[in-house]
Formats: structure tokens, sequence, C-alpha cells
């Protein structure tokens, strides 16, 4: 039995072990995958005792992401341009090789919902998670203005300087947020706010900023429809869910430890049922067809 996990601080949330048991045990996998709940100070320890165990690889989530970068034997192109890891391969050598499945993951969650390349962005965050939206956009589409809303601004400028060779990014500081939200076409959500036990947050106080035609996403998926995204859809914008790209981040991972197809529609029902029942927007709220 091979062993797989995910890495977080908390991880009690997390839908990815019920998803990634079932990919397993639809493909006749010997594996299991386990949540570790691990603080930010034994991340070091935490992925030493991976790689002595012998697991095949794991996840990161909030908030290794950064941090389990930097312990890397190797990273993918993509992991370094993001400068943050969400999935980890074990050699049979024991050296990690690390990956950014966020990345796509998160543009294959928002594409089907635009109507081409985005012009104007708003990044609310300034994390792990951010930083694969920036490196999406510098692929799909470079040159857009981009404003990074951060509640630390130091962080947000980091990224601006970081990506400023393929996007015009702005920093701005948290209380610009609704301005920031209303001048943009799509808005990415990538903070914990918002996410279980504390589903009645938003990071958005005032939803007069969204508007018709907008298409806002919000990473986290418990609860599937956040407070965040029932204000934008009232407002008649289109919303994503985080399911989409949590199902295909850990396909794009699957994908990886085993070189072989992920069973995307198996993934996508368990992970459904580990977050439970679906909340569905009015049908003038979102576009269908693309989860």
């Amino acid at each position: 039995m091979r062993l797989y996990g995910v890495l977080g601080w908390p991880i009690g949330h997390s839908a990815s072990p019920a998803m990634m048991n079932a990919a397993f045990e639809a493909e006749g996998r010997e594996a299991v995958y386990l949540p570790f709940a691990v603080r930010p100070a034994d991340i070091r320890a935490a992925v030493a005792g991976l790689r002595a165990l012998g697991a095949g690889g794991f996840n990161v989530t909030i908030p290794h992401k950064q941090a389990v970068f930097e312990l890397l034997d190797e990273v993918s192109e993509t992991a370094r341009t993001a400068g943050a890891v969400n999935t980890v391969v074990i050699g049979a050598d024991g050296r990690l090789f690390g990956h950014n499945t966020d990345v796509d993951g998160w543009w294959a969650s928002v594409r089907p919902h635009l109507p081409g390349a985005p012009h104007r962005v708003a990044v609310l965050g300034a994390g792990g998670a951010a930083r694969a939206v920036l490196t999406a956009l510098s692929v799909h589409a470079p040159g857009a203005a981009v404003s990074v809303i951060a509640r630390r601004l130091e962080q947000g400028e980091a990224l601006a300087e970081r990506f400023s060779e393929s996007l015009r990014v702005t920093a701005r500081a948290w209380a610009e947020r609704h301005e920031a939200v209303a001048e943009a076409d799509l808005v990415a959500q990538t903070t914990p706010i918002g996410m279980w036990p504390n589903h009645d947050a938003s990071a958005v106080e005032d939803p007069a900023c969204f508007f018709p035609g907008q298409v806002v996403q919000d990473a986290v998926y418990r609860p599937l429809k956040t407070r965040l995204l029932t204000q934008a859809a009232e407002r008649g914008a289109t919303i994503v869910d985080g399911l989409s790209m949590l199902v295909e981040q850990g396909a794009l991972a699957y994908e990886r430890w085993f070189d072989a197809p992920a069973p995307r529609d198996v993934m996508r029902r368990a992970a459904e049922r580990a977050v439970g029942p679906l909340e569905t927007p009015s049908p003038d709220a979102t576009a269908e067809g693309a989860h």
C-alpha cells in the first residue's frame, strides 16, 4: 500500500482525501491518501517524514505552498514561475519534485465562462493560490491589467514585481478592494475568507461592486456556494465555485503520480459528496455545463 496525502493547517475541511481515495479505488491502485495537519513550524519535519516513509507523493495546501517550494530537490517551470507548489512527486531515489497543478486547475475552471482573454482582473489575496492565478494569467492573458488586493500590502507589492514582465500588476491595499472589484471583468478570490466553519464571512462587504457580465470565482469550496458567490450572483455576475478547480488540480496531481489518465468523473462525484448537497445558483446567475 503506497502512501499519499495532503499537508495543511488546518486540514479538516479538505475534500481531497475522499476525492483521491475514490480515484485510487476506481483505478485499482494499491494506495491510500490521508490528511496531515501540519503546523507551519513543523513543515520541514513533515516533508522529511513522508520521504522517509517511502510515500509516493503529496499535495500541499494553505499555508505551506511557498514553504514547501524551498524544501524540494527540483521544481517544474510552472512551479518556479509561481514560486509555490501544491503537488510533490517522491521518486524511487527519494528526490522530491514539485509542480503547481493549481495553475492549470484554476484556468480550466474559469476559462469556459470567459468570452475571451480577460483584460482587467482583481485578485483578492497574495498567497500561494494568488501566485497560481497570476502564473496562469501570465500564460493565457499576457498584458492583462491585474490588481492584487492584499491584507498585507507588502505581499501584493512583491507579486507585482515578480510578474511585472508578463502582466500589468498593481498592488492595492485591502481597503481598496471594492473599487478594484468594480473595475474588473474577472475576480479571483484566493483567501480562506468564507471557508467553513466561518461560512458567514465574505471578502467583500459591499456587494454593489459586482455587476452583470462579470465572472467571479472563489477558490473556497466548502461551502460550495460561499457568501461571496451568493453576493455576486444576486448582482447578476457569473459565478464559479471552487470545486471545479479542486477536481482539476487533483486530477493533474494524480496524473503526475501515476502517469495515467485520472478518473475525473469519479473524482467530481466524490468531491461533491464530501462537500455536501450542492447549492445551485439561479439560472441567470451562472453559466451552465462548465463543471
